[in-house]
């Protein structure tokens, strides 16, 4: 007896039920599981006035719109992981923490010789080159329509997930990566402002809340996604992009002329296959 009662504890109730549905359908695109009347008042956001408004619920941010959906109870702001976004579905999760196994594409950027540029231009100057690379990345992982897992010292992480990002996510993830390292100098002339490794992965992981509904709690990425392409970041030279082979075969046939790379990559008995991307 005492075992059923454990496992049915372990059942979710309605609500998170509800909620679990609500974020896999965020997270992949897939709506053949929501409720109709999700589906009705997503219809009717669609057709109020005026853009910019959620990727995903079409609620408006702005405008008589925006009142109305307020006046309906769907209080919301933008979100943090992407401000494109509303913030009620990452409310939702965190509240019944709830997460789902998804396949994703993960960019992680990591500033290359970090400890020695601190120490070479002093702590404000530091502060402003780091402070300028979180707001020129997290600029393309917005226009790209990432989900921001993360800006950590010097590292930014982003996940490419279909509901979001459509389903080339993967190629999506790789162009992000390419744009970042323009955006930070490597294909200039003279160099970059700050030098950056990229890293580009993609498979399936769990994306959901950590932590506590009355306390602190995140949405993060978890699995061996999120660590090969942590150690993707960290293995990628200055301007280089190491994009894993299941990236590469999500893609297509276009990377197949670039540098092959194969890493021993901490925790893992099998070398990895990554292909080399340059600015």
């Amino acid at each position: 007896m005492g075992t059923q009662k454990n496992e049915k504890d372990q059942q979710p109730d309605g609500q998170q039920a509800r909620a679990l549905i609500l974020w896999h359908s965020y997270l992949t695109g897939d709506i053949s599981q929501l409720d109709s009347m999700t589906r009705i008042v997503r219809r009717l956001f669609k057709k109020l006035p005026s853009d910019p408004r959620c990727l995903v619920c079409n609620a408006p941010f702005h405008g008589p719109g925006s009142v109305f959906v307020s006046m309906l109870g769907f209080r919301s702001g933008r979100s943090s992981l992407n401000p494109t976004l509303c913030n009620r579905c990452e409310i939702m999760v965190k509240q019944y923490q709830v997460g789902a196994e998804v396949p994703l594409t993960l960019l992680f950027a990591d500033v290359r010789g970090s400890t020695a540029l601190a120490e070479r231009v002093g702590a404000s100057e530091f502060h402003r080159l780091i402070n300028r690379f979180y707001t020129t990345s997290t600029e393309i992982l917005i226009q790209t329509h990432a989900l921001i897992e993360k800006m950590i010292g010097d590292e930014v992480a982003g996940m490419y997930v279909p509901g979001i990002a459509g389903p080339e996510h993967a190629r999506v993830g790789v162009e992000a990566a390419q744009a970042l390292l323009k955006a930070t100098g490597h294909s200039d002339p003279g160099g970059p402002w700050i030098r950056v490794g990229v890293g580009v992965h993609t498979g399936v992981a769990y994306v959901g809340a950590v932590g506590s509904s009355e306390r602190v709690s995140d949405i993060t990425v978890l699995g061996d996604v999120a660590n090969i392409t942590a150690r993707l970041a960290s293995n990628a030279g200055a301007g280089e992009i190491l994009v894993s082979e299941e990236t590469c075969r999500e893609i297509g046939y276009e990377l197949v002329n670039c540098e092959e790379r194969l890493l021993e990559l901490k925790g893992r008995s099998q070398p990895v296959a990554a292909r080399v991307i340059r600015a």
